[in-house]
Formats: structure tokens, C-alpha cells, sequence
């Protein structure tokens, strides 16, 4: 393949800068282009133009007798201005920079890493790092790298993107005791000029890369992530990310680590949500996942799974709901069939138990597997069995024969499940090739998590809510009652209010109400008006209305004697229902709308689901699915059902009324949306702006 990054990650030639025979650094590197079977053609520069690794040394990159395509730099950190100044009069055009004390090491490094950055970006340098490990390409027999070769990993269709080196090695090492094929193993370091989605996009368009699993402490490039996440799912190529940052604890060691801060960890999942990209959150379910999709692809239908343990297919079925693993039971030709040959105490699941009647009969397994490959709604079979990883072990190769003839002879993809988390040994696939088992996983736990994943992946959206017009419009509504006018100009029913400025006006509001009022503070600088006694609830007389009018307003003038105070809203006093929040947000990774419960619950629960914008009505449905409190809304206690979908009609005009005021818009937010039964009414409304208005 051609792209801009095709002779950085497989080199034809490459020069070490730095290298000398006393270093052990570049004795380890130097080892890791040998180990890896690197043909190509290997040069030396180190200041003083000595030999090194018995290969002829030069003093700069300008005097080499041809241009590599590849230089791999790991001089001291005050001396790789000069050296890149070298490289880049050289004619080279790919660095990976390995040399340390920029951005991770506080200001001053930061400072001088954007310095190099700068130089790098103006001479047109693909660079690496700095601070990066570099990468082992096991695929094409080339590693420029400080972290060991693994001799014994098999080249495969596995894609490896670290933001941290030693990280990036365990993964390959667990790759590598799993039987998963690599292909390239990266580590991105600081990332200054390529980052984690230059890298991410030249696998998606590689075509020997089948999957990529990527571990992130921070993503510094959302939109671009977000363009390359799209590409990736058109072109049928999955992506599965352990990105850490959920904790304060997380995000501080990342920022510490990297020199960068972790992004919104719930806008990060509406994205991988919104893309099919798969969050795990382990490095053994990031390994296990994008090595089963790497190497089965996308499935059509269904997960069928057998096992002769009945506690491991109970452990499945709990498993799989954790896992958001949906397993379908058979169908009932399947059931049928599957009743001819079991024996009468078998019950028919999914998982199915087989039974120790298999033990007896290991042909039970061949005929079961055939039975469920036969189903038309079936994309993939499984059967739970260990595979020996040590010689001398052959109690169970009849049951292994009888399951790979099963697999084999099945037109879907077919996985062996290992029931707890064992190495796949070179004595293990020998076994398998003899046995004919295309392919194991480990760990029953493991296994469902990456069956989740696959069943995401290939359920994932085809078609993404599309980016319809939505005019903008030069009306900037700050206060309250602007707000609630907007949103009720865009066809959003909200509560009917009177602005007033005096007690007079606030009791002859009332009287035209004729039931008990809330009054409130309006004021667009005072956002919370709970919190200095600037609301005042279920107020049905004259003295009443009057007292709360001058309580308010000076409750007000007392706490924020600088704000434009605009007078009091009086609107009915609301009882009973569900109350809602539905709020946008400005992110890094675009505008985004959240969707939960509200009034005082917000803050208590956080029971909210997260799309990016702009959202149709039937993803706001799906939002409303995904709630802790969903019952509240149908019915719970012999309360009226809500009508969802004229809620989730609601939620995503809502979303469109805050993408028609324009990227000025920090946020929309109305708490509470009541919802009593079929009337769904905005008793409240904020709209927030880039310069402060809101």
C-alpha cells in the first residue's frame, strides 16, 4: 500500500542517531531491528562518526552515502534541536524520537517539546514521540524499538496504538500468549506531531490490519478521532479502546504521565457509542476482543454457545448481561433438532449443556455444532473445552477431534472457549491444528466480554443520524423567560409565566393564573436562584404573592448587587409527574445533549445518557431506555405511563433548538422537563454563552 506514513511504520532503510556500542539503549535497539528479521539497510550516526555495531559511523545525517527512509533518534534531549535540524537537511522524512525530558517532564520540557514540534511540522518530518518506545511491526519484519521483540508472537491482522511504551509491550506479550496474530505494535509517546489518530487512520487504511486495539490515556485530536472512527466503521475495520481517565485518580496520573489531560469520560463513550468503537476496560478484554474481531470480522446473526459444564454456562449467562451480550435463544426447528439427540435430562438453552452424556459420546458435540450452524439466525458457534497447553496431556482429544470436526464443518465462524484464562502454548495449537480448531480464547469471563464487543460491533449504526440543516439564527436569549420563548417558538411546549416588575404585577399575574404560582428571580447573572432564596413555591393569596415578590428581589439585590435584575417570573405551580433534565453541552468532540432525571435528582443520581448532536427521536428513545430510572416513566406503582415517544420527539427538538443558536452556545439546559403522563411541559430553562451571558 502507498500512504504518507507507509515507510515510517516499514522502513527500507533505517539510521540509528546516537548509536554507539557503549549504550546500552542502542544495544537493545540495534538487538530489535536484528531480532525482528529487519533485510533492509541499517546506518549509524553518533557525534563522533564511530563505528557501532560493526557498521560504519557517520557524524551527521548529511554525510550518509544514501537517504533512509527512516531515522530512530535517542540522543540526550539538548541535543535533538540540532540533530532534527540534521535530519531534516538530510532529506529524511520520518522520525521516531525516543529521547526523553520534554512535555512529561514539566514546563520548561514542554516549552522545548513545542519548539522541536514547530521545526518538525515546518520541514514536513512525520515524527514519532518524543518519548516514544517506537514500534514493532511484526507483520513487516521491522522493529525500531526500545521495548523487547517477542520472537515467539505470530505476524497476524492485529493493530497494537499505546500512549504508553511499557503498556504497549504487555499487550503484545499477552497478544503473543493468547495465539493472537500482531501486526504492528506502536507506542506513541508524547505525540507533539503524530498522535494517536494520525496513527489510528494509516492502520484503518491498511489493508492487512484487520482490527486495532488501542490503549489511550488521553485523546488529544477528538474531531479528527471522530473522522477516522466514521471511516473505520464504513470500511468494516473495528476499533477497541481501553482509554483510562474514569477516575480524578485516572486523569491526574495521565496528566502526570503524558503531559496532557484526559477529555469528558462520558462524551468519549457517546462517541465510541455513536461510531460502533468498542470501550472495554481491561487490557485482557482489549486483547482477547480485537483479536476474536481481527480475526472473525463481522458476524450475521446470532451467538450460539455449548459447553459439558453446567456451571460455566451458568457463569455465561450471568456473564453476558454484564457484558451487554444479547444471547438469543435457538429457534424452535433448533430446539427440535436438538431434542432428537439429547438425552432426556437435558434442557435446551442457550448456553446449552451438553451434558456428560458427551463424555460417553463425544460425537454429541460434532452433531450440536452442526445443528446450530445449520440455523439460518446463528452468526457464530462456541463450545467451552481446554485446549492442553503442556505435553503428556490427552484425556480430552476425543472431545477435541469431535469439536473440531464440528467447527470446521460449520458454515460460520466457530471459537473454543479454554473455561479459566491459560496461555494458547505452541504445544496447545499444535493440538488445535490436529485436532482442527480454527481458533481459542481464553477464559470463560473474557470470552463473553469479547463476544459483547463482536455482537456490538456488528450491530453497530450503519447509517448515523444525519447532519440535517439546521438554519442559525441571530437571537441570543440570556435570561429565563428568553430561554423558555425560544424553545416555545420551536414548537416545545413550555409552562405559561408573565414577567413582572412590581408585587401589583406579580398578584394581578396571579389572579389571571387562578391557581397557586411559583415566583422566581429574573435575572441572566444569576444562574441559581435556589440558592439565595430567589424562588418561592406554592404561593395562592395576595399577602402571599406580595411578601414572595420583595423577599425575592431583595434576596437578590442583596447577593448580586451588580446583576441585571429584570424582575420576577410568576408561572403555575406544578405538582405531581416525573421531572426531567435535557441539557446540551459544547465538548471537545462537538455539541452533545444529555437526557435524565431532573429537578433535585441531577446532581443526587447522575442517572443520565449521553448522545452526540444532532439526535433524532429514535435515539432519544433509545436514551431514555438506557436510565436507571426508566420505570419511573412507565407506569411504576400504578402512576400514568409517559408517553416516550413524545418525550424522545421533545428531547431532539431541543437538541436542534440549541444547534439553531449557533457555536456561541456553551449550553441549553431545561430542569425540569415534567412529564405527567401524555402532557410533557419545560417548567424551566438556561441558556449559557461563550462570553458569558446566560
Amino acid at each position: 500500500m502507498t500512504g504518507r506514513l507507509q515507510h515510517l511504520f516499514r522502513p527500507r532503510s533505517v539510521v540509528l542517531v546516537g548509536a554507539s556500542d557503549k549504550s546500552a539503549w542502542s544495544q537493545l535497539i540495534y538487538g530489535n531491528l536484528q531480532d525482528s528479521g529487519f533485510v533492509g539497510e541499517v546506518m549509524v550516526v553518533n557525534k563522533r562518526g564511530a563505528p557501532a555495531h560493526n557498521i560504519t559511523g557517520y557524524a551527521n545525517c548529511r554525510d550518509l552515502p544514501d537517504t533512509p527512509d527512516l531515522a530512530y533518534v535517542f540522543v540526550p534531549g539538548d541535543a535533538v534541536q540540532e540533530t532534527l535540524q540534521d535530519i531534516a537537511a538530510a532529506g529524511i522524512a520520518n522520525v521516531v524520537l525516543l529521547s526523553s525530558g520534554f512535555a512529561e517532564a514539566g514546563p520548561q520540557g514542554a516549552a522545548l517539546q513545542r519548539e522541536i514540534g514547530d521545526f518538525a511540522r515546518q520541514k514536513g518530518l512525520n515524527m514519532l514521540g518524543p518519548n516514544s518506545l517506537g514500534f514493532n511491526n511484526y507483520a513487516g519484519r521491522v522493529a525500531i524499538s526500545a521495548f523487547p521483540v517477542d520472537q515467539k508472537a505470530r505476524p497476524g491482522g492485529l493493530a497494537v496504538i499505546s500512549q504508553s511504551g511499557a503498556t504497549a509491550h504487555v499487550i503484545g506479550q499477552f497478544a503473543r500468549m493468547q495465539g493472537i496474530g500482531l501486526g504492528c505494535v506502536v507506542a506513541t509517546g508524547n505525540e507533539e506531531v503524530l498522535g494517536l489518530v494520525d496513527v489510528l487512520g494509516h492502520f484503518i487504511d491498511d489493508p492487512e490490519t484487520k482490527a486495532v486495539a488501542i490503549f489511550a490515556e488521553s485523546i488529544k485530536d477528538p474531531a479528527g478521532f471522530r473522522v477516522v472512527a466514521a471511516r473505520a466503521s464504513e470500511v468494516g475495520k473495528p476499533i477497541v479502546v481501553l482509554k483510562v481517565g474514569k477516575s480524578e485518580l485516572a486523569s491526574q496520573l495521565a496528566q502526570a504521565h503524558t503531559g496532557s489531560v484526559t477529555g469528558d469520560d462520558a462524551t468519549f463513550d457517546a462517541v465510541c457509542r455513536h461510531y460502533g468503537v468498542i470501550r472495554v476496560d481491561s487490557l485482557e478484554t482489549l486483547v482477547i476482543a480485537a483479536g476474536l474481531l481481527a480475526d472473525v470480522g463481522e458476524i450475521k446473526g446470532e451467538i450460539g454457545i455449548i459447553s459439558i459444564s453446567g456451571g460455566a454456562c451458568e457463569i455465561m449467562a450471568d456473564r453476558a448481561a454484564t457484558a451487554g451480550l444479547d444471547l438469543a435463544p435457538f429457534s424452535a426447528e433448533t430446539k427440535k433438532r436438538l431434542c432428537e439427540i439429547l438425552p432426556d435430562f437435558g434442557s435446551v438453552f442457550n448456553p446449552l449443556d451438553v451434558t456428560g452424556a458427551a463424555v460417553r459420546d463425544p460425537s454429541l458435540f460434532t452433531r450440536i455444532l452442526d445443528i446450530l450452524a445449520d440455523d439460518p439466525a446463528i452468526g457464530l458457534v462456541a463450545t467451552v473445552q481446554d485446549v492442553p497447553s503442556a505435553q503428556g496431556d490427552t484425556q480430552n482429544t476425543p472431545i477435541l477431534t469431535a469439536i473440531g470436526r464440528g467447527l470446521t464443518a460449520a458454515r460460520v465462524p466457530g471459537v473454543l472457549i479454554n473455561q479459566a484464562l491459560q496461555p494458547i502454548s505452541d504445544h496447545s495449537r499444535a493440538v488445535m491444528t490436529e485436532c482442527g480448531i480454527p481458533r481459542a480464547i481464553g477464559g470463560v469471563d473474557h470470552a463473553m466480554a469479547a463476544f459483547g464487543a463482536l455482537q456490538r460491533w456488528s450491530r453497530r449504526p450503519r447509517h448515523q443520524t444525519a447532519a440535517r440543516p439546521i438554519a442559525q439564527v441571530a437571537d441570543r436569549p440570556s435570561s429565563e423567560q428568553q430561554a423558555l420563548a425560544w424553545l416555545r417558538d420551536r414548537g416545545i411546549k413550555v409552562m405559561p409565566f408573565a414577567l413582572v416588575t412590581c408585587a401589583d404585577d406579580a398578584i394581578a399575574a396571579w389572579q389571571k393564573i387562578g391557581q397557586p404560582v411559583v415566583l422566581k428571580i429574573a435575572s441572566p447573572d444569576i444562574l441559581h436562584k435556589s440558592d439565595i432564596g430567589g424562588v418561592r413555591l406554592d404561593l395562592d393569596d395576595e399577602d402571599a404573592v406580595r411578601a414572595a415578590f420583595d423577599a425575592v428581589m431583595a434576596a437578590a439585590r442583596q447577593h448580586h448587587p451588580d446583576a441585571d435584575i429584570e424582575g420576577c417570573i410568576v408561572a403555575p405551580m406544578r405538582r405531581g409527574g416525573v421531572e426531567l433534565f435535557v441539557g446540551t453541552a459544547r465538548t471537545p468532540w462537538g455539541p452533545v445533549i444529555a437526557a435524565g432525571l431532573g429537578g433535585v435528582w441531577i446532581e443526587l443520581l447522575k442517572d443520565t445518557s449521553l448522545r452526540l448532536l444532532p439526535v433524532s427521536p429514535d435515539d432519544a428513545r433509545a436514551m431514555l431506555d438506557e436510565l436507571k430510572g426508566a420505570k419511573l416513566l412507565q407506569g411504576y406503582r400504578g402512576s400514568a405511563p409517559a408517553d416516550l415517544d413524545a418525550i424522545a420527539a421533545t428531547i431532539s427538538a431541543i437538541g436542534d433548538a440549541a444547534l439553531a443558536l449557533g457555536p456561541e452556545l456553551v449550553s441549553l439546559e431545561i430542569n425540569p422537563l415534567l412529564v405527567r403522563g401524555a402532557e410533557i411541559e419545560a417548567l424551566d430553562a438556561l441558556a449559557v454563552w461563550q462570553h458569558g451571558e446566560g
